[in-house]
Order: structure tokens, then C-alpha cells, then sequence
């Protein structure tokens, strides 16, 4: 419109634009090396949401405002997906019976610790629920499926099994080797 015989403020005027709009220079970016820590520490630690990364950033040692990594960490579509909970169905679930005797009702879970050089201690535990007598407690680095078979068939064979063995919905207590477990006449898993 210029170019046509208008004055630059009379074309500002016709398109309902101002001049501050038109004379605009964005300023360069000045977060690419942040927003670049930001993807490789994401990539680092895959679930770890943009509060983490923040930390992570401050541990570091450099100073940033958590709205700036969060900000960015969106832009960067970093979300971690929330993950799923797996409902246990209302027909596999049994009303606690309170036990009479011992060896009727164990309860068995995991109970974690550290050592001093840090590494991850996991106890298997075993309680006899009427006498809350511990049955069997066996520390490892690490327990799977198979060796909580062991301890089962261990005791099965010292002590006798119980009626029924209550545990949650751990990977050991629900994968393979408890589900196929037939080493034992009476055992509670099979």
C-alpha cells in the first residue's frame, strides 16, 4: 500500500495494525543451551517429570526459575505418561479370614533397605498370621519368582504350608514360577 501512494501510518491504519507490530525484531533465543539439558536429562531419566528436572537443574548448580523448565519442558513434549493401574477384578478377591490356629494364614511381602555402600538389601518375609511368629525372613540383592518357590518349598518341607498364603500384587508372587509351581503337594500357589 505504500509502494501505492499511501504514507506508512495511513496503511497501518487501513490493516489495523501498529507500527511497533510491524517494526518488531524478536529477540534470538537465549534458552537453547537450558532446553537442551533439559531433553538429555529427560532422555536420561525417563520418568522423571518436569519438577525432577528442575531439581536435577539445581543440583547442578545453575539458577533457574521452575515456570522457565517447565515451560519448556511442555515444548519440548516431554510429559511422561501417567501409567496405568492394573485393578484386581472383584471376583479374585476373598474376604480375610481371621486365623485360629498357627500354620493356618501366612502373610508374605518385601521389605527393603540400603547398605552403607548403598546398594538395595531386599528381605523376603514370611508371618504366621495367628501368632505373628516370623516364619521366614531371607535377604537377598535380588528375590524373583523362583527363589520365593525355594523358600515355599523349604518351609513346606520343614514346617508344612498353611491354608492360605496372603501377599499382594507383586511381580514375584504373580509371575511364572508361582503360577506353575507344583514342586509341593499342598501348595497354596498352584
Amino acid at each position: 500500500m505504500v509502494t501505492r501512494g499511501l504514507s506508512e501510518r495511513r496503511a497501518l491504519g487501513v490493516v489495523r495494525m501498529s507500527a511497533a507490530a510491524l517494526r518488531y525484531v524478536p529477540q534470538p533465543d537465549r534458552d537453547t543451551d537450558l532446553r537442551d539439558r533439559i531433553v538429555a536429562l529427560a532422555h536420561r531419566h525417563r520418568r522423571y517429570g518436569a519438577g525432577m528436572i528442575y531439581l536435577k537443574l539445581r543440583q547442578e548448580g545453575r539458577v533457574v526459575n521452575h515456570k522457565r523448565v517447565d515451560r519448556l519442558y511442555a515444548e519440548a513434549r516431554l510429559q511422561v505418561k501417567r501409567r496405568r493401574r492394573k485393578k484386581v477384578p472383584v471376583l479374585d478377591r476373598q474376604p480375610l479370614i481371621r486365623p485360629q490356629q498357627r500354620n493356618e494364614v501366612w502373610s508374605a511381602d518385601f521389605v527393603f533397605d540400603r547398605t552403607a555402600d548403598g546398594h538395595v538389601l531386599k528381605c523376603l518375609t514370611i508371618v504366621d498370621d495367628a501368632t505373628t511368629e516370623a516364619v521366614a525372613v531371607v535377604p537377598a540383592r535380588a528375590l524373583g519368582g523362583l527363589p520365593v518357590t525355594r523358600v515355599l518349598d523349604q518351609l513346606a518341607i520343614t514346617r508344612g504350608l498353611p491354608h492360605v498364603l496372603r501377599t499382594d500384587n507383586g511381580l514375584e508372587f504373580c509371575g511364572r514360577a508361582m503360577l506353575t509351581c507344583h514342586t509341593c503337594v499342598a501348595c497354596p500357589c498352584g
